[in-house]
């Protein structure tokens, strides 16, 4: 780039010692810019980037081709041509440095969003999970300790039952037989049998 610029600068000077001062003579042949930028976006990774576009945007001016017919006409298209490079440089140095600088505050953005992610977010997080699995557990805990009592009072309460239904069966069977008869029970003298 600069040493294209320095050509450019180069070629100025040569036009100006061979032709004289005909920066008035360029001014008036120029209507309209022949070279014009077009700016469009290009997405890179979700990030836009400008990007520049160089556009001719019509022939040669024939004004300008004329320019220097008397003197000096072969330095100052040397000279044009010379600068149209160096725009056309220009253009193309514009474009990568406002995507570069673009791309860096991109990769800023995002760094500082990482970070805020694995220092902020991230531990709250873990918080949260650590305390919901805890919370987990404490219920858990709970439960199997509900169920062991509510077992444990099914079993009483079936002992209970059953202790309960003997006892009936006991009952119900003394009054069946009304006065207990025991063959074993020797209350009355029998007489011995003899044989």
């Amino acid at each position: 780039m600069g040493k294209n610029m320095r050509q450019s600068a180069f070629a100025l000077t040569e036009a100006k010692y061979a032709a004289g001062d005909f920066r008035h003579t360029v001014f008036d042949g120029v209507e309209t810019a022949t070279v014009k930028v077009h700016a469009q976006q290009d997405n890179v990774a979700g990030v836009k980037i400008p990007k520049f576009e160089q556009l001719h945007t019509g022939g040669e001016n024939t004004k300008l081709a004329l320019t220097g017919l008397g003197a000096g006409g072969q330095q100052i298209q040397t000279c044009r041509k010379a600068f149209m490079n160096s725009i056309e440089l220009l253009v193309q140095l514009a474009s990568l440095q406002t995507a570069f600088l673009t791309l860096d505050e991109a990769i800023k953005t995002t760094n500082r969003r990482v970070n805020a992610l694995d220092n902020v977010v991230r531990p709250k997080l873990e918080n949260t999970i650590q305390y919901i699995k805890g919370e987990l557990d404490e219920l858990e805990r709970e439960e199997f300790f509900r169920l062991k009592k509510v077992q444990a009072k099914k079993k009483r309460d079936a002992a209970e039952k059953d202790q309960a239904v003997i006892q009936k069966n006991a009952e119900a069977a003394s009054q069946l037989n009304g006065t207990s008869n025991n063959v074993l029970k020797t209350d009355d003298q029998d007489e011995d049998i003899l044989f």
